[in-house]
């Protein structure tokens, strides 16, 4: 049974963990409007999103934990991440991560979250 010191350490990183999450998916939808910006308005914007960026990843690994991302990366069904559209391939095709839906999160222990993920066939 676990003790409540425990249960509240777990919940703590947890929120953490959903925090992390949503900060991510937020800083890439940040970057891409500010990808749609001019090249002298979108310089500010930029240092801000990178400072932002580290700020989660110090605050993440303060308590173990880091955001992984596998874009680019040939996909491996033993992967931390599931994939959504798996099923648009054969099982000869080689794929590629093509876009991270949600990071994969792992601590010092191992994995804490498993990530989500859009594949793409590589092309020969």
């Amino acid at each position: 049974m676990m003790t409540q010191q425990a249960e509240s350490s777990e919940q703590m990183e947890q929120s953490l963990i959903d925090i992390a999450v949503e900060s991510w998916r937020f800083s890439r939808l940040f970057g891409k409007v500010v990808s749609k910006l001019d090249a002298g308005e979108s310089g500010r914007y930029v240092n801000q999103l990178r400072y932002f960026q580290k700020k989660l990843e110090e605050s993440l690994d303060s308590s173990g934990l880091r955001l992984v991302n596998v874009e680019g990366q040939h996909y491996d069904a033993g992967m931390a991440a599931s994939a959504l559209n798996l099923g648009d391939f054969g099982p000869d095709d080689v794929l590629l991560v093509d876009q991270m839906v949600e990071p994969i999160i792992m601590g010092p222990n191992g994995l804490r979250k498993q990530g989500t993920v859009m594949l793409r066939k590589v092309e020969a």
